[in-house]
C-alpha cells in the first residue's frame, strides 16, 4: 500500500522532450563560395566541406518546442569537395585555413540558440525558425536560420541553408590561383544534420 503522500509517476510518452546529439559522420555541412575572377566565367565556385563539428538540441514535438541548441565547428576541418587539380585544391584549402579562417587564432566556430520556434507541417515533419548567436572569426553576431525537421523518434534529420557575408565577421575576401580565382563576400551554407536521441544519464 502506498503512503498518502506518494506521487504517482507516469512513463515519459514516446516523442516527448528529449536531447538529441549530432552524428557528424552521417551529417553533411558545406559552404559554397562564389567566384568573381577569371575563373568565374567557367563557373568555378568552390564548395568547401566541414568535417569536424558536434552539437546537441532538446526537442519536444508534442509541445512544438526546441531549446538548448549548441553547435561547435573545428575551423581547421575544412576541405575542398570539387574535382579540381590537386595543386589548386591544396592552395584553396591553405588559403581558407590560414588567411580566411585564421585557424591559429580562431580554432572554433560556435552557434547557440536558447529557444527555437517550431511548427508542424506534416506527419513527423516540422519547420523551425532559429534566431541564434554565431561566434565566428572573433566576432559574435545574431544569425537567423530556417530549417526543416523530420522526427523518427530515435533520430532527427535537420536540413536547411543560410547565407552570410565575410565582411560582417571582419574577413577580407581573398584570391587564389595567382589571382585568377577571387571570391565574393557572400557565402552560402547548406546542412543536412543527423542527430540521435541521447539516453537519459548518458
Amino acid at each position: 500500500m502506498e503512503p498518502d503522500n506518494a506521487v504517482a509517476t507516469r512513463p515519459e510518452p514516446a516523442g516527448a522532450h528529449a536531447r538529441f546529439v549530432i552524428d557528424a559522420k552521417r551529417s553533411r555541412f558545406t559552404v559554397q563560395a562564389f567566384a568573381t575572377g577569371i575563373l568565374s566565367a567557367v563557373g568555378h565556385n568552390p564548395t568547401i566541406g566541414i568535417r569536424g563539428f558536434s552539437g546537441e538540441v532538446d526537442f519536444d514535438p508534442g509541445r512544438l518546442a526546441a531549446t538548448g541548441l549548441h553547435l561547435a565547428v573545428q575551423a581547421g576541418s575544412v576541405e575542398v569537395l570539387d574535382d579540381i587539380r590537386e595543386g589548386d585544391r591544396r592552395e584553396i584549402e591553405k588559403v581558407t585555413k590560414e588567411d580566411v579562417l585564421e585557424i591559429a587564432k580562431y580554432p572554433q566556430i560556435t552557434y547557440e540558440a536558447s529557444a527555437i520556434a517550431v511548427s508542424k507541417v506534416g506527419d513527423a515533419q516540422y519547420a523551425a525558425s532559429v534566431d541564434g548567436t554565431l561566434s565566428f572569426h572573433g566576432v559574435t553576431r545574431n544569425q537567423a536560420v530556417a530549417a526543416r525537421i523530420t522526427d523518427s523518434g530515435e533520430m532527427l534529420r535537420v536540413s536547411g541553408d543560410f547565407t552570410l557575408r565575410q565582411s560582417d565577421f571582419q574577413i577580407k575576401p581573398v584570391s587564389v590561383a595567382g589571382g585568377a580565382l577571387k571570391l565574393k563576400d557572400e557565402l552560402k551554407f547548406r546542412f543536412e544534420i543527423i542527430a540521435r536521441r541521447q539516453e537519459a544519464g548518458a
